[in-house]
């Protein structure tokens, strides 16, 4: 998809800091919800639809989606990548199945393991979810 950049390079942007982006890294974003943008661009970063990826964002707002297709996803992680779990933020007032709970439950046993958890905005909760040290 190419290279993502903006004039005035702030890496240390809170949200681009929160998800672990930094200049060079293979970005895939899946199931980006219509409207929805990075707070700040992230600094010159490849976006990429197919392949392996740094960072993986997917969006989900039902555990059966995140049950369909987190398999697939966690064969595109780098090994020293992760894959966040987006999914509409209970605090904002939205609904959905989906909790760190019942992510970890489904994730943990194919050797995934949770290291982060954030708000990646004020609509959106993230967990972010790692190859174990020794699968990698």
């Amino acid at each position: 998809m190419g290279l993502v950049s903006m004039a005035d390079p702030t890496p240390s942007a809170p949200q681009a800091r929160k998800l672990g982006l930094k200049p060079g890294l293979r970005l895939a974003v899946i199931n980006q919800p219509a409207g929805w943008s990075f707070a700040e661009a992230p600094v010159d970063l490849e976006l990429v639809n197919e392949g392996p990826a740094d960072v993986i964002l997917a969006f989900f707002t039902t555990m059966a989606e995140v049950a369909d297709r987190y398999p697939v996803l966690g064969e595109r992680i780098r090994p020293a990548g992760g894959l966040w779990i987006a999914w509409p933020r209970r605090a904002a007032g939205h609904r959905s199945d989906i909790d760190g709970d019942v992510l970890r439950e489904l994730i943990l046993p194919t050797g995934l393991v949770d290291n982060k958890n954030a708000a990646i905005d004020e609509d959106w909760s993230g967990l972010r979810f790692v190859w174990r040290l020794n699968q990698r």
